[in-house]
């Protein structure tokens, strides 16, 4: 009798360590998915300081620390919601992924599509240069940290897949053309598609700003991973668009500046998520081991690549 308790107590004792275990990795592979939807240290800083809020206050729960308790879980909740706002369109995707059943992408990093070079900005600005001068309007959607999805766009447009170039750009824009009415895609340094027709925005805007400006601002406010350069067809006005907002009219200069500020690499803009891949590797491994021990199985102890 005493034996069958003693291995009721270490099969239940068992059974919690696995759940546990199991939580963990869980709790692992969300924080992972997170890293892949974001992709960008900067922001990896405010996700730490939400996971850190969490761990406080799980453990001010587990102190018994009533009112530490209560103020840290409505600071979650706060922040949980400040960062589905900031981080929107991340959400929107992962929410996507979920409903098409596309789980594999879940944890597959996307790679950033910035420009190879600084020719790239050159190119583009070159270009908006001779399209002001001439009064040619034009509509530039360029990728700044990932791809775009076209089910964003009202109408995908013609498929080109080209190397960027001023003079390309402004062939695309010329007024007799049957592409220069819609938007052009820049992803890194290529043209994918032309004739590209965007959801307009709902704010209200001033008179002075066509249809190009509000579908500029309509795309962004819909995707924050892309902005738009637009070139006025009356004035020849240049403006930028980023997040809903547009920042007009610029100087060439401006304009080159604001590129290379968003388009540039950066440390900041590194992916994050795949060394935490290798880590949830070790921890898995490690944490086999010890069950493995704590049930008597026969095992070896693992070993990090080096």
């Amino acid at each position: 009798m005493r034996d069958w308790w003693k291995q009721w107590l270490i099969a239940g004792w068992s059974q919690s360590l696995l759940l546990k275990t199991l939580d963990i990795l869980l709790v692992l592979a969300l924080t992972y998915m997170m890293l892949v939807l974001i992709n960008e240290r900067r922001t990896l800083r405010m996700v730490l300081g939400f996971v850190i809020l969490m761990l406080a206050s799980a453990l001010s729960h587990q102190w018994g620390l009533e009112l530490l308790n209560f103020v840290l879980e409505k600071l979650v909740i706060g922040c949980a919601v400040a960062m589905a706002v900031a981080l929107q369109s991340e959400f929107r995707r992962f929410l996507e992924l979920l409903g098409r059943g596309e789980f594999k992408k879940l944890f597959q990093p996307s790679t950033l599509s910035l420009p190879k070079s600084d020719s790239t900005i050159d190119e583009i600005v070159e270009a908006v240069r001779e399209l002001s001068k001439s009064r040619i309007g034009a509509l530039l959607i360029i990728e700044t940290t990932g791809p775009i999805d076209e089910r964003d766009f009202s109408v995908p447009g013609v498929k080109l897949n080209a190397e960027v170039s001023k003079e390309l750009i402004q062939t695309i824009f010329q007024p007799k053309t049957l592409l220069h009415d819609g938007a052009t895609l820049v992803r890194g340094s290529r043209i994918l598609a032309s004739g590209i027709i965007l959801p307009l925005s709902g704010r209200t805007a001033s008179r002075q700003l066509g249809t190009r400006h509000r579908a500029a601002m309509g795309i962004t406010e819909r995707v924050e991973n892309c902005i738009c350069v637009v070139v006025s067809e009356e004035t020849g006005s240049i403006s930028l668009a980023e997040r809903g907002n547009l920042n007009r009219p610029l100087t060439i200069a401006k304009l080159k500046e604001l590129l290379e500020d968003k388009l540039s690499p950066t440390i900041d803009r590194e992916a994050v998520a795949p060394g935490l891949l290798s880590l949830g590797r070790k921890i898995r491994s490690k944490s086999l081991f010890v069950v493995s021990r704590l049930l008597g199985l026969p095992s070896t102890a693992p070993r990090d690549k080096k």
